[in-house]
C-alpha cells in the first residue's frame, strides 16, 4: 500500500498531520521529536516497516513491510483530561479492541494495555510522554498491531503472538481466511479513538477498560522490575487505572504501572 492510499483512506479522520514512511527505525522516535517541536494534536506517524520498532520494557517490535499497522499517534492533552492522564495508557487498545470487534472477534486487554485474541497477543501499545519543563506538553501513543500472518514474530516470544488474520480466520464459518484491507482497520481505530478519548475522564471509559481484561478473577503473577512478584486474582481497576489484585490471603494489593509483566499462572 502506498501513501495516496493511506491517505484517500483516511480523508475524513481529522488528523492534525501525517508523516508517512515505506521503511524507517521507530514510528515513536519521529513522533517524539515531532512532538517536541509543532506537532499538533492527533498527528500521526504511519510506517509500512520498522526495523527498530520498540515495546514496553526496551522490547524490541517486528515489523516487517506491508503486515501490520505499525503508528504513533501524538495527543496534546485538552482542557479536562489532565486528571486523566494515567488512563491514556489504555486509550489505544481500547480503541484496537472497538475496531476488533467489528470484525466478530473477541479482544481483551492484558493490563496495563496489550490486545490479545484467544490469548495471544495481536497488538501492543507504547505510551511515553513529552515533557516541557514540570508540564506534560505531548502524549505518543505507539501502536503496534499484527494484521498479516507475516507480522507474527518468528522463534520463541515472551508471550504467544497471532495476527488478526488468523484469527479472523479461525472465526469465520468457511475455516478460510478473511482478507484484511489494512488501512480500513486503522480508519476504524482512529474513529473510535476520537470516541474514547471524548470519554476518558468518565466511569464509562474506566467501564469498558475493566470489561476488556483479560484474565478477569483468574489467578495471575505480576513481575516489576526489582520487585518481588506478585500473585493474585484480577479484581478490577481502580479510578487512575491501576490493577486491583485479591491475594490468597483475601486483601486486595494495587498494582501501579511502571515496568510490569503479566503472566497467567497455569
Amino acid at each position: 500500500m502506498d501513501e495516496y492510499t493511506l491517505r484517500q483512506t483516511l480523508s475524513d479522520i481529522p488528523l492534525g498531520g501525517l508523516r508517512f514512511f515505506a521503511r524507517t527505525a521507530s514510528t515513536n522516535d519521529i513522533a517524539l521529536q515531532w512532538a517536541s517541536g509543532s506537532a499538533p494534536d492527533l498527528a500521526m506517524v504511519f510506517a509500512e516497516e520498522q526495523t527498530a520498532g520498540r515495546g514496553r520494557g526496551g522490547h524490541s517490535w517486528f515489523t516487517p513491510p506491508g503486515a501490520a499497522l505499525a503508528f504513533s499517534l501524538i495527543l496534546k492533552p485538552l482542557p479536562g483530561e489532565e486528571q486523566a492522564i494515567a488512563r491514556f495508557s489504555a486509550l489505544g487498545a481500547l480503541s484496537v479492541c472497538e475496531a476488533l470487534g467489528a470484525l466478530d472477534l473477541n479482544p481483551e486487554i492484558k493490563w496495563p494495555n496489550d490486545v490479545l485474541l484467544n490469548r495471544k497477543k495481536v497488538c501492543g501499545v507504547l505510551p511515553e510522554a513529552v515533557w516541557v519543563g514540570g508540564r506534560l506538553e505531548s502524549i505518543v501513543l505507539g501502536v503496534g498491531l499484527n494484521v498479516h500472518s507475516g507480522a507474527v514474530p518468528p522463534g520463541k516470544v515472551a508471550f504467544p503472538a497471532t495476527s488478526v488474520e488468523n484469527e479472523a480466520g479461525q472465526a469465520g464459518k468457511s475455516g478460510a481466511t478473511r482478507p484484511i484491507d489494512r488501512f480500513a482497520l486503522l480508519r476504524q481505530i482512529l474513529q473510535a479513538l476520537m470516541y474514547w478519548r471524548g470519554l476518558v475522564a468518565t466511569e464509562i471509559f474506566l467501564h469498558a477498560w475493566e470489561t476488556r481484561l483479560a484474565f478477569f478473577d483468574e489467578q495471575v503473577e505480576i513481575f516489576n522490575e526489582g520487585k518481588p512478584s506478585v500473585v493474585g486474582k484480577i479484581a478490577g481497576l481502580e479510578k487512575d487505572g491501576s490493577l486491583r489484585l485479591k491475594t490468597g490471603s483475601g486483601s486486595v494489593q494495587t498494582v501501579q504501572y511502571g515496568e510490569v509483566h503479566l503472566r497467567p499462572v497455569v
